[in-house]
């Protein structure tokens, strides 16, 4: 495998040239084992940590695909939020640049005539949410019989009873040749067993955690009251070069935690599930810019983001479980970044903390903060 070349197997130059751009020395681990299965045709379950390239494993093979002269839809990815689709929707541009091949978002809760349009440039591939899709399906507007290959983006959160029904119809509206492949950091045995009704032979993909590109996150947690958060968060949101995302378990806290925090002259952006389309690209376009340096964000809305250059993670509210710290968690230290993860626990909930770090094999570290810097507590 050289420098410049995603992987062994032939892709077409305009992948190739955007590979050289993106720097990237090597394919991740996911994508040396998925890329020659999907080439090949297969259907594929795909089970990789979060932040181990899991997009562009699916992505690569699915542009290289593509006949660009065909004005139609012939792949369509399906993601269960907007923020994931407009994300997925934006990695289809840098990589389809230099060919003919465009691609379009379709999410629920956006302009239906403005959607339309988009369908009239008859994009090759399509990106959506699973509600929004099957409508325009049902429509007619979106025609079905030259889709060769349909992506399940965060499987886990697709393969449940509120989405089966609609992803079930969604596949059975292709022809019977068509390519399922089911992305996600975590899938459980009922998900994989309701995966294998949509697909036809499955190869099974796995990374596990000692596969992973080496990154070194430091796990460390503080402790105090729950009043004491607001203060605990205050100080991070003054750490240097500080860009972060603090997840919070209910929407009317962080709505409190935002007031106290403005009132303290501290600018921080919001994300949770009310949050309307232009509140979000805002809330995002700050934090990207650096503009804000923290996201307070709910799981439901910060699910699937990849932000570059995220360097902290903050559990504002403790991780109900392994999954949630480690679907969290992987918020930074994405590909080899580096990258902090800070914990906010009581007395109680940091016993319940370490049990979780036990699971996971992660070491924690124990800090206080000291002249504004955070110090091991000695």
């Amino acid at each position: 495998m050289t420098d410049t070349q995603p992987l062994t197997l032939d892709m077409k130059p305009f992948i190739i040239k955007a590979w050289e751009k993106s720097e990237f020395r090597q394919p991740t681990p996911i994508q040396t084992k998925a890329i020659p299965f999907i080439v090949e045709g297969k259907d594929l379950i795909a089970e990789s940590p979060t932040g181990t390239g899991k997009t562009l494993a699916y992505l690569l093979p699915l542009l290289n695909k593509i006949n660009a002269e065909k004005k139609a839809p012939q792949a369509v990815i399906l993601a269960s939020s907007r923020e994931l689709v407009m994300q997925i929707a934006e990695e289809v541009r840098i990589w389809s640049e230099g060919s003919e091949i465009t691609g379009a978002a379709f999410i629920g809760g956006a302009n239906p005539k403005r959607q339309l349009e988009k369908l009239k440039k008859h994009p090759q591939v399509i990106v959506g949410t699973p509600g929004r899709i099957y409508e325009l399906i049902a429509q007619k507007k979106i025609k079905m019989h030259e889709v060769k290959t349909i992506v399940l983006d965060e499987g886990d959160q697709l393969i449940v009873s509120e989405h089966i029904a609609t992803i079930r119809n969604i596949v059975k509206s292709t022809m019977k040749d068509r390519q399922v492949l089911i992305f996600s950091a975590t899938l459980t045995g009922q998900a994989e067993q309701l995966a294998g009704e949509l697909l036809n032979e499955p190869e099974i993909v796995r990374i596990d955690k000692s596969e992973r590109m080496e990154s070194k996150v430091d796990h460390m947690y503080l402790v105090g009251d729950k009043r004491d958060k607001f203060k605990m968060i205050e100080k991070i949101t003054r750490l240097e070069n500080l860009k972060g995302l603090a997840f919070l378990n209910d929407i009317a806290e962080l709505t409190v935690l935002k007031e106290k925090l403005d009132y303290k002259g501290i600018k921080l952006e919001v994300l949770h599930g009310e949050s309307s389309k232009m509140e979000r690209e805002k809330a995002l376009r700050n934090l990207r810019s650096g503009k804000s340096p923290l996201l307070l964000a709910t799981d439901v809305a910060a699910r699937g983001l990849d932000i570059k250059g995220l360097n902290t993670v903050i559990h504002a509210d403790l991780a109900k479980d392994a999954d949630q710290y480690t679907h969290r968690s992987g918020r930074t230290g994405r590909a080899g970044a580096d990258g902090t993860v800070i914990s906010l626990v009581t007395e109680r909930e940091e016993r319940e903390l370490k049990k979780i770090a036990r699971e996971l094999e992660v070491t924690l570290s124990k800090k206080t903060f000291y002249g504004g810097n955070l110090v091991d507590e000695q």
